[in-house]
């Protein structure tokens, strides 16, 4: 039975992370390593995940929460923290605000993990993606889609798989970490440097298809969208080169008109 580690970044949270907790504490699989990275918050949220701990501990679920609260330098830095403790055979970051839609939606990840065979387990589990409001109610399916067979290449298109969406075997995920000269798009270039390594590996990345991830319409990226965009770009241009984005990135306005 493999252990699924989720990795949850606070900061001033008190007000969004109840139901990131909620939604981990109500999963019906039992070896979950759950690590929430706090930048010293200095309102309710770390009596808030403290309390969440003991509730866990009381349960014996076998869910093993592990609290860390120091400064920190931004919230790659701070995942770069939770990457670094990770015991687990997968890894995801499910951050403030965002949730695990159903009770057995951990059970579904470890089934695709576990059923690959008798090969290596799968490099990357992966799957899709629904927005939410703060009340988590459904707003509308997240429009990027993860494609059947995913590479480091399909995210010239965009990032098809959400960060919240995408488990990586931890072997793999914890040889690269965020690189934190990005403010808001680092996500982006780590999730498609640990594809690649995963084609170096040649490990499979293998689709869930089913809703894994509810992700808060209201984040990092949304409040900076153009700043976001300008890094991204430069992240794209990076790995699939200037000519290839510049191309698709004229196909996605040409797109817009056609439709």
């Amino acid at each position: 039975m493999i252990c699924i580690s989720l990795v949850t970044i606070t900061f001033q949270a008190d007000d969004v992370i109840g139901p990131t907790l909620e939604s981990v504490m109500r999963q019906t699989y039992e070896n979950v390593e759950h690590i929430i990275i706090d930048g010293a918050s200095t309102d309710g949220t770390l009596a808030r995940v403290q309390a969440y701990k003991r509730q866990s501990d009381e349960a014996d679920n076998g869910h093993n929460v592990i609290i860390l609260s120091e400064p920190d330098k931004g919230i790659y830095d701070a995942m770069n923290k939770g990457l670094a403790r990770v015991t687990g055979e997968y890894v995801c970051f499910l951050n403030a605000g965002d949730r695990l839609p159903d009770a057995d939606t951990l059970e579904h990840i470890a089934a695709v993990a576990m059923g690959a065979g008798d090969g290596d387990m799968p490099g990357v589990v992966y799957g899709d993606t629904d927005i939410v409001g703060p009340d988590g109610q459904f707003l509308y399916h997240r429009r990027l889609r993860p494609p059947k067979k995913l590479t480091w290449r399909s995210f010239r298109k965009g990032m098809l798989v959400c960060h919240q969406a995408f488990y990586a075997r931890a072997d793999v995920a914890k040889g690269v970490t965020y690189d934190t000269r990005y403010r808001f798009s680092a996500d982006v270039d780590w999730c498609i440097r640990v594809m690649k390594e995963v084609q170096r590996r040649e490990l499979d990345l293998l689709p869930v298809n089913a809703i894994v991830a509810n992700y808060l319409e209201e984040g990092q990226t949304t409040k900076h969208h153009k700043e976001s965009l300008k890094e991204r770009f430069r992240v794209m241009c990076h790995h699939y080169g200037w000519i290839s984005t510049v191309c698709m990135h004229a196909w996605f306005v040409i797109r817009k008109f056609i439709k």
